[in-house]
């Protein structure tokens, strides 16, 4: 997780958006444990109330289950359920945005899908640098 913290909200708000992000991108999968409270506390240099207030949410959305003296664990089907979401969210709030811009500079969808390959080729060659 990055250790950066920005002022746009709060730290537990992001902290839950950074677990989410790891959901997502495979890192935590469905069982994991997430790590403990004061571990993320003391590395993040954070309240553990912050800590335990950003795990709060994900427990209140049935993404993660407290499991008493055990810890907390990813819940079977987070991460279809957060892909469900952060889709609409993404349709909703940032496509029409993208989809303005596209128009505005009168792109292709051609275009698009071009750009879009040549950026994958990029980023798989230098992966594959030593």
């Amino acid at each position: 997780m990055d250790r950066e913290w920005n002022d746009s909200q709060p730290i537990y708000r992001q902290l839950r958006d950074r677990v989410v992000a790891m959901i997502l991108d495979g890192m935590l999968k469905e069982g994991d444990p997430l790590p403990s409270v004061r571990t993320v506390a003391a590395e993040y240099r954070v309240n553990p109330l912050t800590v335990l207030k950003g795990y709060q949410e994900l427990v209140d959305e049935e993404l993660v289950e407290k499991k008493r003296g055990r810890g907390m664990f990813i819940n079977a089907g987070a991460r279809t359920l957060l892909l469900r979401g952060e889709r609409q969210k993404f349709l909703a709030d940032e496509w029409p945005r993208v989809s303005a811009t596209i128009k505005r500079l009168g792109l292709t969808p051609e275009q698009l899908l071009e750009a879009g390959a040549n950026r994958r080729s990029t980023s798989d060659a230098a992966e594959e640098e030593p």
